[in-house]
């Protein structure tokens, strides 16, 4: 259904942003491990694993060190560039390549790392699975400062693993059920809009019967 549009909005992204990431490239390959890409093992269509690719921000054996794959504030294991490319969501635009290729689409439930996956329900799963995981979508709209408000928490795990996780979950639940042409090119807007204002809430107006916010988030998005 969006299959032409992921196709046209990748491909072009790519040329038209080339020039930007090639000196971020450069920037990687001086600092750091330099290392300058990082494939993570997603989730995608069909509860299938894949490598998403992103610039590399932290170090490369960050998953098995303290703090695992949720990032804290001031994290030691984020590298010199990667700060700013990950506050900034530079660090997501090689995905645009796992765009173009087909495994992912422009709009679409997040991919989730295996253990963050396991969290979300039988009813979750069965609705992400059939379709691509997104670049961005209604869940990384809402949760545009999530790394934010985990730092704001005591218990971080806790927080994400039974307030975010199951939010997230029926966010992208919703999408699934009212996927459509007109929802994708609303998603793309409220994401460049959520870039611009990370404070907007404007995701929670420009949709009709959003699974209701929980109490405990109605601070944060």
């Amino acid at each position: 259904m969006t299959r032409f549009f992921d196709i046209f909005f990748s491909g072009i992204a790519i040329i038209i942003l080339l020039p930007l990431m090639i000196p971020i490239m450069i920037g990687l390959k001086l600092t750091g491990e330099h290392d300058i890409f990082y494939k993570q093992e997603r989730i995608g269509k069909g509860g299938m694993p894949f490598g998403v690719l992103k610039f590399a921000t932290m170090l490369r054996n960050s998953p098995n060190m303290a703090g695992g794959v949720l990032t804290q504030k001031n994290d030691p294991r984020i590298l010199p560039m990667g700060k700013f490319l990950r506050k900034t969501k530079i660090n997501e635009l090689p995905q645009l390549v796992n765009i173009f290729i087909g495994q992912m689409s422009v709009i679409g439930p997040r991919p989730q790392a295996k253990r963050h996956y396991d969290l979300y329900s039988a009813e979750v799963k069965s609705a992400i699975d059939t379709v691509v995981p997104g670049l961005s979508g209604l869940g990384s709209v809402a949760f545009r400062d999530e790394e934010d408000m985990l730092n704001a928490v005591e218990d971080r795990d806790h927080f994400h693993d039974t307030i975010i996780a199951p939010y997230k979950g029926a966010l992208e639940v919703w999408f699934v059920q009212h996927r459509s042409v007109a929802v994708y090119f609303k998603l793309i807007w409220l994401t460049v809009l959520a870039v611009l204002k990370p404070s907007s809430k404007a995701w929670r107006k420009a949709f009709k019967e959003l699974p209701p916010v929980p109490a405990e988030l109605e601070q944060y998005i």
